[in-house]
């Protein structure tokens, strides 16, 4: 269920300290979180977290996942140089891009990352890029359905991403002619699950997929690359994914597939996001206006431009408003934003406390896919990031857009100097 580990009075305290809105991010938890993770895969040889930079590419939090030990997932050029930025180095970085341009190859390649390849026309992109490494990752899509017994969890058919099958066989035939020696593995083809059977049930995917090509190609298989679809309860009630059944279910997929047929030393990786850091997120803001026509509307000073799940999926997250918990929850409302957008809804005929204008609102489960997908319509201004830190207090990690920010871009234009 979403995470209540913060007190109402943490909230209360924060708002003020910091002008809402703003995104609060619990340090505490997200340590808990990276540990229980380790402690699950223990098991494993060289297991590793690369934390995936789209979920929240804040310095503050990649500094803790990184004195946790984790490494980082990215995507884009930028992602690599804020990797680079913190220090991140060598297989401590994972690039996983697709329609990829050559200078991103390039970065990734001066830094020593891992190179997550997603088709098998990047094989020249990356030799382009100066050099193809000894080690090298494919991602795979097995197309079709992938289901779990009578349960469908993902469609990767329809998804952009990986290689068939056939194609894998290909590329790593024509990787190692260019040298490639040891190789990894790498699918995603369920978001945000709960279900305890996803992880290994992908895992035996990968395992079987990574011994047969080991035994066609000759080439070494190193490691496996879960990557990220363990999801969080964002609904009251749900249940949270069971860690530690994930992490044996996958133990018994590695000695079943791998050690029983003398495939040792083979890694495991993740690429978890949404799971990391997603439960100690939330966005805080302060109910400024309220409307009754042929709807209830609690009008805040937040907008879907500092978090646009709800309005882009329907996504549902859990509301509160802190000290009033207590009442009776017998108002049905819709959450509102500001933007000439009718879905810059937070929620929609949502059961909350009679709320006046003023009252604090906190809406749960932001820590990921927050404010990094947060955009500027209606020349709106992205908020700040607050980390709270038991027993040191707050911190602000990224400070309010400003104006002079969302026209920095004119700077090439004479109105520039008008509107700064």
């Amino acid at each position: 269920m979403p995470n209540f580990s913060l007190a109402d009075d943490v909230f209360q305290e924060a708002a003020k300290n910091y002008r809402t809105p703003f995104h609060l991010y619990d340090e505490k938890g997200i340590r808990e979180t990276v540990r229980a993770l380790k402690t699950a895969f223990a098991w494993a040889e060289d297991f590793r977290e690369y934390f995936a930079v789209k979920a929240l590419p804040t310095p503050a939090i990649l500094r803790i996942l990184q004195e946790e030990g984790c490494g980082l997932d990215c995507a884009s050029l930028t992602e690599l140089m804020l990797a680079q930025a913190l220090g991140f180095s060598g297989n401590e970085i994972m690039f996983s891009a697709n329609n990829v341009p050559p200078e991103e190859f390039i970065l990734a390649r001066q830094l020593g990352a891992i190179i997550n390849l997603d088709d098998i026309t990047h094989i020249h992109l990356l030799r382009d890029s100066g050099s193809i490494p000894e080690e090298i990752c494919l991602r795979f899509n097995p197309g079709g359905t992938f289901a779990v017994g009578n349960d469908i969890m993902g469609a990767p058919g329809d998804a952009k991403y990986g290689m068939t099958r056939p194609q894998l066989s290909q590329a790593l035939m024509e990787l190692k002619a260019e040298g490639v020696v040891r190789f990894g593995l790498h699918a995603f083809l369920s978001s945000n699950t709960t279900d305890t059977a996803y992880y290994p049930s992908l895992a035996r995917l990968l395992m079987e997929t990574g011994r047969d090509l080991a035994e066609e190609t000759g080439l070494t298989l190193s490691f496996l690359n879960l990557s990220g679809g363990i999801g969080i309860p964002y609904l009251p009630g749900e249940p949270a994914a069971d860690l530690t059944a994930i992490g044996r279910g996958v133990q018994q997929a590695y000695q079943e597939i791998l050690i029983n047929r003398g495939l040792h030393g083979v890694a495991i990786k993740t690429e978890l996001g949404r799971y990391m850091t997603g439960p100690h997120g939330w966005l805080v803001t302060h109910i400024t206006h309220e409307k009754n026509i042929y709807k209830h509307y609690l009008g805040v000073d937040a907008s879907a431009c500092d978090l646009m799940r709800p309005a882009m999926y329907g996504a549902y997250h859990h509301i509160t408003l802190p000290g009033k918990e207590h009442l009776p929850h017998d108002q049905k409302v819709d959450v509102t934003g500001s933007l000439c957008e009718n879905n810059d809804k937070f929620a929609v005929d949502r059961m909350l406390p009679k709320a006046d204008i003023g009252d604090l609102l906190v809406i749960h489960d932001t820590g990921a896919h927050g404010l990094s997908m947060g955009y500027n319509y209606n020349g709106k201004l992205r908020c700040k990031e607050i980390l709270y830190r038991e027993g040191k207090g707050f911190q602000l990690i990224r400070r309010a857009e400003t104006p002079q920010d969302y026209f920095a871009t004119l700077d090439i234009d004479p109105v520039w100097e008008k509107l700064v």
